[in-house]
């Protein structure tokens, strides 16, 4: 189901067969919870993955040398996923953000997150750092899934090039490539699937 390389065959295969977090209908594979992760965001706050309970993340990393030189489609997510996110931003349970790690290129976190905020208000129409947020620490600790020797981080620096999708309760959803303009699409679509299966179990 998932197309990119080896890195993520695994999840193709359901190499993960914990099912901590429940679902009321089948959708989006369920792959198990996301290791709860700390991080500094853009205003040098001390944050954790426990802010986003009850949000849809989009997680990815950003690189300081863009845009001439991204891991992910950076328009591309801006007008594919972010730009949805922000027509919907008023909508009642419509609670979803992007939280982007800045890196060095190599996977290592930046000291200042400020050239890439100023990035991103230049080239993102309606660019709220709330929605889309920056964020630096140690991002390989996210990306380190793995199971029977399959990991996202077996192909070196080329995790970065992967979008993670967690839900509400913290597990993934879905992982794709946010290099492809496909992928970011596809991703979209399963941020809108997941989002219905909310809207279902809310309404009944």
């Amino acid at each position: 189901m998932l197309v990119f390389g080896p890195a993520v065959i695994f999840i193709s295969m359901t190499l993960f067969m914990t099912r901590s977090c429940e679902h009321k209908f089948e959708t989006l594979e369920n792959y198990g919870t996301i290791t709860s992760f700390n991080f500094t965001d853009v205003n040098g706050n001390k944050r954790s993955s426990l802010d986003f309970k009850g949000d849809i993340v989009l997680i990815s990393t950003i690189q300081e040398s863009c845009p001439d030189s991204c891991s992910v489609l950076l328009w591309n997510i801006n007008q594919t996923i972010y730009q949805r996110i922000w027509n919907n931003r008023t909508k009642k349970r419509k609670q979803v953000k992007i939280l982007s790690f800045v890196t060095d290129g190599n996977g290592d976190p930046i000291k200042d997150l400020s050239p890439i905020e100023d990035l991103l208000k230049k080239i993102v129409p309606n660019y709220d750092p709330s929605i889309w947020v920056l964020a630096k620490g140690d991002v390989k600790s996210i990306y380190n899934i793995e199971h029977n020797g399959a990991s996202l981080l077996q192909d070196g620096n080329k995790f970065q090039e992967l979008m993670l999708l967690m839900d509400k309760k913290q597990c993934l959803r879905m992982v794709l490539s946010g290099k492809k303009e496909g992928h970011i699409r596809r991703m979209e679509q399963s941020m809108a699937l997941l989002q219905k299966e909310y809207d279902k179990a809310n309404s009944n």
